[in-house]
């Protein structure tokens, strides 16, 4: 697939991770940063999501919630009504409210439950919390008992906070250590520790990585040598929409080498074994 091929036409293709953020999320100072580097629109329509996605012929999206320790930015209704909106195309991702454990434990079974969500997702530098402290623990067991992939960000930010709860060891791998059963899906690749999360999800059965928030061209070289070898079933496509497009992200994608196999794997195989589509 070159930049001038239509994509997708042989490939079903799934984003990993997007978001559609509110007014409320996408004006917050924290989000500055991002606001230079990108085009993140000031205002975005359901139709606009819908339509980046079909431009790059992206086949369904995982589109999340997120909650902040100063509130929701993104609700769960506000995610549900979008998913019922366009039913097939969109997938919801619960959040959660770590500093109210108990309640979050109640709110993640019924957006599962009653919203049909399909995984959940804690961004830790929210929080100021890495993936081991405590107030995660009961949200590992409920997604365990649920049957549902636990979904988080590893690497630096982008977003105005400190990076260093994004390191994947030691934090993730001691989660992946005291929680086997848990299927974890890290985001965002893991850059400048990316050979620390590939040696995590090489280490533990249940521990992906997606792509979200880089580009094609922007891949480090141990990610795509990792997804050529034994970590073909281990590695999915995102794009952190809408800070990148599915079109912008999938540029160059031939230049990658991947054999058909693999390819498929990586664009929406392993994204619809794994998150159950």
């Amino acid at each position: 697939m070159d930049d001038a091929a239509p994509l997708g036409m042989t490939d079903r293709i799934i984003d990993a991770w997007m978001q559609h953020p509110t007014e409320r999320m996408s004006a917050h100072e924290m989000f500055a940063s991002l606001r230079r580097w990108t085009a993140w629109p000031s205002a975005i329509t359901p139709q606009m999501m819908i339509a980046s996605m079909d431009q790059a012929a992206v086949s369904a999206g995982l589109a999340a919630a997120w909650c902040a320790p100063d509130g929701w930015m993104i609700s769960h209704e506000e995610v549900a009504a979008i998913a019922q909106s366009y039913p097939g195309r969109i997938f919801g991702v619960a959040a959660a409210n770590i500093n109210k454990p108990m309640e979050a434990v109640r709110e993640l079974r019924r957006a599962i439950k009653e919203l049909d969500f399909k995984a959940l997702r804690v961004v830790p530098w929210l929080w100021n919390l890495p993936p081991n402290d405590r107030r995660y623990y009961p949200l590992y067991a409920e997604c365990i008992e649920l049957g549902i992939p636990f979904c988080t960000q590893v690497g630096h930010t982008g977003p105005l906070r400190p990076s260093e709860t994004g390191r994947p060891i030691p934090y993730l791998d001691e989660v992946a250590l005291d929680f086997p059963e848990l299927v974890i899906i890290a985001g965002h690749i893991g850059y400048p520790w990316t050979q620390e999360m590939i040696a995590v999800a090489t280490k533990y059965e249940n521990v992906y990585i997606d792509t979200s928030a880089y580009t094609i061209r922007r891949y480090p070289p141990e990610p795509v040598q990792y997804m050529k070898g034994h970590g073909r079933k281990k590695v999915m496509f995102g794009t952190n929409y809408p800070m990148i497009t599915a079109a912008k992200a999938l540029e160059g994608l031939d230049g990658l080498g991947l054999d058909a196999e693999v390819r498929a794997l990586f664009l929406g195989g392993n994204a619809a074994r794994v998150f159950g589509l």
